[in-house]
């Protein structure tokens, strides 16, 4: 339920990034003590500025590649639930900077693991790694959480060792009732406020705006495409199921989209396009890129089973809801922080009654 949060201590690294915005405004939303440890925002403009996150929220910047410091903050903080989602989060930059993905993704989520170790007011968390963590034979079906982790290129890798690292730690230092800690695997998130380089949205977005063609690498590309706020309330929820203990939660989840919502780059490209409107057009890239996965989905009936998680809007109406934020963002009057929870408002409503509730019956996961 939305009250299980209210007045709860939460802790997310990660917190200036996307995904981790997101999440910090939705927690605020639900009255949690929210306390973020990251480095600055990762672009210019950002949604952590954009959307103004800091004014809920007790804000530190720090590395998560130090451990003292980010041991020191949540021990400050005191969290009861702890989020792990600070990452160096983009395959093409994996190949030219991979010592520091793996430090930031391996390393850093070793940090977090034993930050959560020696803080005792911690009770529940969550690793948030990737759907790319699974090695890919590229068979076209779903990956299931019992799949065997791999990943090619140094960002799929990194993500691959942080899921070991974290299964080491709960075998080792977790088997017991203090602290239920798992991992979570979403699709390609899409949403408001992402500016990131390299990835298909913002840059389809710049394209447009710019009334220039968007270059397509990986046309073809199979991708399990879904709104930030769906994985986002699968973490949640299984927040508070780990919250209550009940055996055999403390693992791996999968939160992806609809079957029909696993679809090729340019057939999202296409929707775009149409609710876009003048401007909107694109084009096949014909240099060299590093490789990339050609099929990437995710089976998520577990969650569909044992949390009762269901995906609950489709892709088309993630484009709209995201199209349309990057718009009022580009009107430059609009108050964009309200307009986030707005967002979030509507999804909530269509959801039922948010994270604690999954009745809507709007599809099911790949399976």
């Amino acid at each position: 339920m939305p009250g299980f949060w209210c007045n709860k201590s939460v802790f997310v690294t990660g917190h200036t990034g996307f995904k981790g915005s997101w999440l910090s405004l939705w927690l605020q939303r639900l009255e949690a003590k929210v306390h973020g440890y990251a480095l600055e925002p990762p672009t210019t403009p950002s949604l952590f500025e954009t959307a103004r996150v800091k004014e809920g929220m007790q804000s530190v910047l720090g590395d998560i590649r130090h451990l003292s410091d980010l041991q020191q903050a949540m021990q400050k903080a005191r969290p009861e639930i702890a989020f792990h989602l600070a990452a160096q989060p983009l395959v093409r930059a994996s190949y030219s900077t991979p010592a520091e993905t793996f430090a930031t993704n391996v390393m850093g989520t070793v940090h977090f693991l034993e930050a959560v170790r020696h803080t005792p007011s911690v009770r529940v968390a969550i690793v948030v790694t990737s759907d790319k963590c699974y090695d890919n034979p590229e068979t076209q079906r779903g990956f299931r959480e019992t799949d065997p982790m791999g990943g090619k290129d140094p960002y799929s890798g990194s993500k691959g060792c942080a899921e070991l690292a974290t299964a080491s730690y709960r075998s080792s230092f977790f088997n017991n009732d203090r602290v239920a800690i798992a991992t979570v695997r979403a699709g390609n998130v899409i949403g408001g406020g992402d500016w990131a380089a390299d990835r298909l949205i913002p840059d389809l977005v710049r394209a447009f705006t710019q009334n220039r063609p968007l270059a397509l690498r990986f046309p073809q590309a199979v991708r399990p495409w879904q709104h930030v706020l769906e994985p986002l309330r699968g973490y949640l929820k299984l927040a508070e199921r780990l919250w209550h203990k009940p055996d055999g939660l403390d693992r791996g989840w999968n939160f992806g989209p609809r079957c029909e919502d696993a679809r090729p780059v340019v057939d999202v490209v296409r929707t775009a396009a149409r609710i876009w409107g003048d401007g909107a057009r694109w084009t096949a890239d014909s240099a060299a890129s590093p490789a990339e996965s050609r099929y990437l989905y995710l089976d998520c009936s577990g969650a569909r089973d044992h949390l009762h998680w269901t995906p609950s809007i489709s892709l088309d109406r993630a484009l709209a809801w995201t199209l349309d934020w990057y718009r009022c963002h580009a009107e430059g009057t609009i108050d964009m922080r309200a307009f986030t929870e707005d967002q979030i408002t509507s999804y909530e409503a269509l959801a039922v009654s948010g994270p604690g509730c999954d009745t809507y019956g709007m599809g099911a996961c790949c399976a």
